[in-house]
């Protein structure tokens, strides 16, 4: 391969992964603005970080695409940019970590939400008791509190 196929071919690849660094900041604001919304109950804030998230993920694919193909074309481009490619592994380690505890918050919500709506109906699946045997035995309120 020519010398200057191969400094094309880095640069290229260089402009990918800035290109991939960039998208992965803006998702590291975006996954903190939903962690805000989810801690303000802001369902409109969270789902325009919910569309945002969404659009920078498809984002992140197509570039690491890109990225794929240049380094199977330039096994010597792609060491080039090894620093640059750890580092943004380090900044996509962030956004998982972050997605994780937003769901987590979510996972939260949703079991307060469904505790409430046992304790309104007076169908608490959930709570019970173990009998002699091991089998569960499930305990239900005698009146219901509220109809949904």
């Amino acid at each position: 391969m020519s010398p200057n196929l191969q400094a094309e071919l880095g640069a290229a690849l260089r402009a990918v992964l800035d290109e991939m660094s960039a998208t992965t900041s803006q998702l590291i604001a975006v996954l903190n603005e939903e962690r805000e919304a989810l801690n303000l109950a802001d369902a409109k804030a969270l789902n325009r970080a919910g569309e945002a998230k969404q659009m920078l993920m498809r984002r992140l694919e197509q570039l690491d695409v890109e990225r794929l193909h240049l380094c199977n074309t330039s096994t010597e481009a792609a060491q080039q940019v090894e620093v640059q490619w750890q580092e943004l592994l380090k900044s996509l380690a962030v956004c998982r970590d972050q997605n994780q505890l937003n769901g987590a918050l979510v996972g939260q919500r949703l079991a307060q939400v469904r505790r409430a709506l046992a304790v309104l109906t007076g169908d608490d699946t959930q709570a019970g008791t173990y009998g002699q045997n091991g089998s569960l035995r499930e305990t239900h309120r005698s009146v219901q509190l509220a109809q949904v």
